[in-house]
């Protein structure tokens, strides 16, 4: 334990674009129960049976890596499991870095005693000889860094970065880092002509983990989507715009891996996020005699995504999709965590599920036929991430904002890669929204109230988002949360990129109204989420005259 296992194994499975798995999240996962609650009340040895059947089940997977408990290999089937099935990774630590890494880590049972050093010696000396039992290779962690862990393990098991489907990596887990922790040591370098042109990234969520693959020309990759999608038929789903731009291309490389392609054409906007338009999805499916094998391929932005996801849930009570999105906002935002859902008059995205895709597959290439509004909605959302939760990243985007409104690749190519990688984190901790995850709604609490105060469609959703940041700012401002120069940063960095920093005037009465019918509120308040300080997010409910203040300031 504390060894390291779960920040390299995830930077292994990148390097090998293979899938990374945590056993004891894929047990938390399956149990709804914390480690340490599983320990306190179902104690130790009924863990042990249940990582126990964790293992079986995972190393009869391909193409993952494997991050196993530090006493999974206490049993003796899970130890011949790792064997047969894969090549085993032990990281081996000292006591003291053990100790040092896990002083303050309230989520590790076994150190809980009142001599923590003493435990450690006790597990070091039973666990050892099994550990080397099942080891093809041994890493002592020592100083080095993870990078140089990485290679010293491809160099040992003679591995290259482009292995394909092949056995599964066994490293013992440690506990998940927090977003602070992944924040902290997140790369925010600018980025420069050796950028990869194609980025691998993962959200973890155990059996229902899936990738996210961002780079140009990836609407022709047919071996990409081959491999996502298992069954012989496919239905793209996509709307009026998007269909005589790629619909083509994308139905070209589905049909080169031999799959039987129907298509679905919606009327394209806001305003058809509708009832109607999902049982337009469904009579075209059940006209065709589609069945829970067929694979639903949402092509286009937020509205495609959202829609085609809750008919995925819904359709035969859940069939496979794949997310293809093709505008900024959706790739940096709406096609990632499995959100999907339509809009009701009273309420934007208040009917719909919890559902996650198969895959994400952002053809950058796409946004270079993308309306300069759309691009500057999609930007609100990149803004967001920064202002809310990662300070250095906001510090980049301002430095930047020149190169994001005028496409250049790698500028965006990054601010989609930093974008998911924080998205996939906080959807890793909390998939639906049971509390971290309501901190990406920053902005939205007032952008929802005006997409629906004004008629869905007349502003773009980043639009509202990006004006609704604007008011947060100045709310989290009169609360003293943030001081004047977070507050100015956040509307000039709004208004640089093309979005609106003035509210329409809806009425002050009907503003309350309609920030009223939100997902997040409590007991019929109000909740807000607003950076205190800037990068770091709370979750609040605030006194009358304050909002009031602020409304009346938005609308001037």
């Amino acid at each position: 334990m504390g060894a390291g296992k779960t920040t390299v194994g995830r930077a292994l499975a990148k390097k090998l674009h293979k899938q990374f798995i945590d056993s004891d999240h894929e047990i938390e996962v399956r149990t709804g129960a914390s480690i340490p609650w599983i320990f306190e009340i179902e104690g130790e040895a009924s863990f042990r049976r249940r990582e126990a059947e964790v293992i079986r089940d995972l190393t009869a997977r391909t193409g993952i890596v494997l991050a196993t408990g530090g006493g999974a290999i206490l049993d003796a089937d899970s130890r011949e499991y790792l064997k047969t099935r894969g090549k085993v990774v032990y990281l081996r630590a000292s006591v003291n870095s053990i100790l040092h890494r896990t002083s303050h880590d309230k989520n590790r049972p076994l150190l809980q005693t009142v001599d923590p050093r003493k435990k450690l010696e006790e597990l070091t000396l039973q666990r050892e000889p099994y550990y080397r039992e099942v080891a093809d290779v041994i890493i002592d962690t020592g100083r080095q860094n993870v990078h140089l862990m990485v290679q010293a393990i491809l160099q040992q098991l003679g591995l290259s970065e482009e292995v394909g489907d092949a056995a599964p990596l066994n490293f013992s887990t440690a506990s998940n880092q927090s977003l602070q922790r992944n924040q902290k040591t997140s790369s925010h370098t600018i980025m420069t002509e050796q950028q990869p042109s194609t980025i691998h990234l993962q959200v973890e969520l155990g059996e229902r983990s899936y990738p996210i693959v961002i780079g140009q020309s990836l609407l022709g990759n047919a071996a990409m989507f081959g491999r996502h999608i298992g069954a012989k038929r496919a239905a793209i789903v996509t709307n009026t715009t998007v269909a005589p731009l790629y619909l083509a291309q994308l139905q070209q490389s589905l049909q080169l891996v031999g799959k039987d392609v129907i298509t679905i054409i919606l009327p394209d906007g806001e305003a058809e996020k509708t009832w109607a338009s999902l049982m337009r999805v469904f009579d075209a499916l059940l006209a065709e005699k589609c069945d829970r094998k067929t694979t639903l391929i949402a092509l286009g932005g937020g509205v495609i995504g959202d829609l085609t996801g809750f008919a995925a849930a819904s359709y035969m009570r859940g069939v496979p999709f794949i997310q293809v999105p093709t505008t900024l906002l959706a790739q940096v935002d709406s096609s990632v965590g499995g959100k999907t859902g339509i809009n009701h008059p009273l309420g934007k995205n208040m009917i719909g599920a919890f559902y996650q895709p198969r895959a994400v597959i952002a053809d950058t290439g796409t946004l270079n036929t993308l309306p300069a509004r759309e691009l500057s909605a999609g930007l609100a959302e990149v803004i967001k991430y920064g202002a809310i939760i990662d300070a250095r990243f906001f510090d980049w985007i301002e430095a930047n904002i020149g190169q994001l409104v005028a496409r250049d690749p790698a500028a965006l190519a990054y601010a989609i890669q930093r974008s998911c990688e924080i998205k996939a984190d906080v959807v890793r901790q909390d998939e639906r929204e049971g509390g971290l995850r309501a901190i990406l709604n920053f902005g939205h609490t007032f952008g929802h109230a005006i997409e629906a105060g004004l008629g869905y469609g007349q502003w773009l959703h980043g639009e509202a988002v990006g004006c609704g940041m604007v008011m947060a700012a100045d709310l989290s401002y009169r609360l003293g949360y943030i001081d004047f120069v977070s507050k100015t940063r956040i509307k000039a960095l709004v208004a640089a990129a093309g979005l609106p920093t003035t509210a329409p005037d809806l009425g002050q009465a009907r503003w309350i109204e309609l920030m009223q019918v939100d997902k997040k509120n409590e007991g019929g308040q109000i909740q807000f989420i607003l950076p205190k300080p800037l990068g770091t997010p709370t979750i609040t409910t605030v006194p009358a005259d304050v909002l009031n203040a602020t409304l009346q300031a938005g609308i001037q």
